[in-house]
C-alpha cells in the first residue's frame, strides 16, 4: 500500500493504519554544510536586546549567499510568556507551538519597541515583558484583512490551540507561579473543567491575543524557511525538538492522559556524572503513547517539521529508553523506562516523507543495544562530535573515517567552542564553579597534542594564546569528514571563546543569555571568518 494515513473500515469500526516507507527522507547528494545558530544570539540590522525569528531570516538568506545549505537552530518550542526567568529552550512549556518571544512584529516605530542595549548578554526579565508590550499594540492595530486570515488560522488549528492560549492566559492570570499550573486553583487542573470554561468565556480577548502572537510567530518561521530555500540552500532548516516539557506546562496540562505524572527525565549515575542528573522535565509516558494511536508524538513532529528541511531529535536514545526519577527521589533511585522504539521510528520515517525532511538523532553517551543499526537502517543520521570521537590508542578519530550516515560537528552548545578549549577557558569555568569536569593544565597540554596531531595537517603545533590557527584547521578537518552533513557552530565559525551552555549550571554561568559580537552581516565578512567559509565550500562543494 501507498505510505501515509489509511482510514480503514472494519467490523468493530473505523481504523487509521499507517503505512510508513522503511526509511527516513535521504539527505541531499553530495557533502552539504551549514552553521548551528542560537536564534536569541543573534545581531541583526534592526536594534533589538536579542535575535528573534526576523533576525533568523536574515541570518538563512547570509549563509545561503555564503553557500550553506542548511542552518540548523535551537529549539523554537514555546516557553512562558508570564516567567521570562524561564528561557532555557530545552525546558519549554509546549513542543506543539512556538515561543512567541521570537516572533517579529515588524513595526520598529512604535512607541516601546525594545531596543539593544548593546550589552554581551541578554536581559530576559526585562526583555520578554517589553516584547509582549509590543505584540499587544501589534494586535490591537490589526487590519480586517489581517484578522480574517488569523481567523481562518486558528479555526485550522482547532482545539488544541485554544487550549494552548487558554493556558498562557491563565498562567499571566495567575501572575506565572514558579511551578505552573499545579500552583493553580485546584479547579484549574483541568482544562475540560468549569472553571476553566469559565475563564474561557470571560477571556476571549485576552486568549485572541495569545493565538495571534502563536499565528505570527509561524509566520516568521515560515519566512525564515523560505529566506533559507530561496537564497539556494537545499534543506533550509533544521529544527530542534528537545527530549521533554516542564511539568508545570502547557503540554503537561493539557495532554494529561498521554504524559509521564510524578517522573523526571533525566540520566543514570556514570563515571563522568557519579550522583546521576535529574533534569526536571517531563514526556511522554509509552502507554499514552500506544493507546492514542502515538497522536502526541505525531502532532509534535509535524509542528517541528512545519517549516523546516530536517529535524533533530534531542537525546535520541529517549526513542528506546529514558532514565526516569521519582518525584522527590535521587538521580539514583530512578530506572529505565523501555519506549515502543520500533512504532516510534516508523511514525518518524512516515512523517519524514510527509514533510520531505531529512532526521539527525543526538547519539551521544550510552548508546542502548542495537540503537546505532537501527537509526542507520532507517536514514536515521546520528552525531558525530570531533571531541568525543577517539581511537584505540587514545587519540581522536579522523573525521575521514567517520561513517557518511552522521553529521560531523566540531561542537554543540553543550560543548567548549574550539578557541574556548584551547585557550582552557572550560577549565577556567571548572575551577571558578568547583564543578566537575578537567582542571589538570598538564593534561590539557596532552590532549592539545594530540588534538593537533588530528587537525594540524602536519604545521608546527600554535601557542596555547593562538586559537584561531586551531579554529582555521578543526574547521578544515571536519569539512574533510565522510558524513552527508557538517555543521558547524557559529561561535566556532567566529572563534569564539565562550559556549552558550554549561550544563548541570543554572544561575552560575549565563546560559542561553550570550549575544553575538556584533551584527552577522558584519561578522561574516571578517577576513577570518570569510576564510572557514572558504574552507567548507572548498572541501564540500
Amino acid at each position: 500500500a501507498e505510505p501515509g494515513y489509511h482510514r480503514l473500515d472494519t467490523a468493530g469500526g473505523v481504523v487509521t493504519l499507517a503505512i510508513a516507507p522503511p526509511r527516513c527522507i535521504a539527505p541531499p547528494p553530495g557533502h552539504s554544510w551549514g552553521p548551528a545558530v542560537q536564534i536569541p544570539a543573534l545581531r541583526g540590522t534592526r536594534p533589538a536586546p536579542y535575535g528573534d525569528l526576523g533576525t533568523l531570516a536574515e541570518a538563512a538568506r547570509a549563509f545561503a549567499d555564503a553557500g550553506a545549505d542548511t542552518l540548523a537552530i535551537s529549539p523554537t518550542h514555546a516557553l512562558f510568556p508570564a516567567d521570562a526567568t524561564r528561557f532555557s529552550p530545552y525546558a519549554p512549556s509546549s513542543r506543539l507551538f512556538l515561543n512567541v518571544a521570537l516572533a517579529d512584529p515588524a513595526m520598529e516605530a512604535l512607541p516601546g519597541f525594545p531596543r539593544d542595549v548593546g550589552g554581551a548578554l541578554i536581559d530576559w526579565e526585562a526583555a520578554v515583558p517589553q516584547h509582549l508590550a509590543v505584540l499587544r499594540t501589534a494586535f490591537a492595530a490589526l487590519g480586517a484583512e489581517t484578522r480574517m486570515q488569523l481567523s481562518q488560522w486558528t479555526e485550522e488549528q482547532g482545539e488544541t490551540l485554544r487550549r494552548h492560549a487558554t493556558f498562557d492566559a491563565l498562567h499571566l492570570h495567575f501572575r506565572g507561579q514558579a511551578a505552573g499550573w499545579r500552583e493553580w486553583p485546584a479547579d484549574y487542573h483541568d482544562p475540560d473543567g468549569d472553571a476553566v470554561r469559565r475563564f474561557a468565556e470571560g477571556n476571549r480577548g485576552e486568549i485572541s491575543f495569545h493565538m495571534f502572537a502563536q499565528w505570527l510567530s509561524r509566520q516568521n518561521l515560515s519566512a525564515a524557511q523560505r529566506a533559507a530555500k530561496d537564497g539556494g540552500m537545499a534543506l533550509g532548516l533544521i529544527a530542534d525538538v528537545a527530549v521533554g516539557v516542564d511539568p508545570g506546562g502547557s503540554d503537561a496540562w493539557s495532554l494529561r492522559n498521554t504524559m509521564l505524572s510524578g517522573l523526571s527525565i533525566g540520566a543514570p549515575p556514570d563515571p563522568l556524572g557519579p550522583d546521576g542528573q535529574n533534569w526536571g522535565i517531563t514526556g511522554f509516558s509509552p502507554q499514552g503513547l500506544t493507546s492514542s494511536g502515538f497522536a502526541p508524538w505525531i502532532a509534535m513532529l509535524r509542528a517541528a517539521l512545519a517549516d523546516a528541511g530536517g529535524v533533530r531529535i534531542d537525546h535520541g536514545f529517549g526513542l528506546s529508553r529514558l532514565w526516569v526519577v521519582p518525584e522527590g527521589g535521587r538521580p539514583s533511585d530512578g530506572a529505565y523506562l523501555t519506549y515502543p522504539f520500533d512504532d516510534m521510528l516508523r511514525v518518524l520515517a512516515l512523517e519524514s516523507h510527509r514533510a520531505n525532511a531529512i532526521v539527525v538523532a543526538e547519539d551521544l553517551g550510552t548508546m542502548p543495544w542495537g540503537f546505532g543499526q537501527a537509526i542507520a537502517d532507517r536514514d536515521i543520521l546520528g552525531m558525530r562530535v570531533m571531541w568525543f570521537e577517539r581511537n584505540g590508542e587514545g587519540g581522536y578519530t579522523r573525521p575521514e573515517d567517520y561513517g557518511p550516515a552522521s553529521v560531523a560537528m566540531t561542537g554543540t552548545h553543550d560543548t567548549p567552542t574550539v578557541a574556548g578549549w584551547w585557550k582552557g577557558r572550560d577549565m577556567d569555568w571548572n575551577r571558578k564553579l568547583a564543578r566537575g569536569g578537567p582542571t589538570d593544565e598538564n593534561a590539557r597540554a596532552d590532549e592539545r597534542r594530540l588534538f593537533w596531531a588530528t587537525v594540524g595537517d602536519g604545521e608546527p603545533q600554535p601557542a596555547v594564546d593562538d586559537a584561531a590557527p586551531v579554529v582555521d584547521a578543526a574547521v578544515r578537518t571536519v569539512a574533510r569528514a565522510a558524513s552527508h552533513l557538517a555543521i558547524v557552530p557559529l561561535e566556532d565559525l567566529l572563534a569564539l571563546e565562550e559556549q552558550p551552555n554549561l550544563p548541570g549550571i543554572i544561575d552560575e554561568h549565563p546560559n542561553w543569555r550570550r549575544r553575538l559580537p556584533g551584527k552577522l552581516g558584519d561578522l561574516l565578512t571578517e577576513p577570518e571568518v570569510e576564510g572557514r567559509i572558504a574552507t567548507l565550500n572548498r572541501e564540500r562543494p
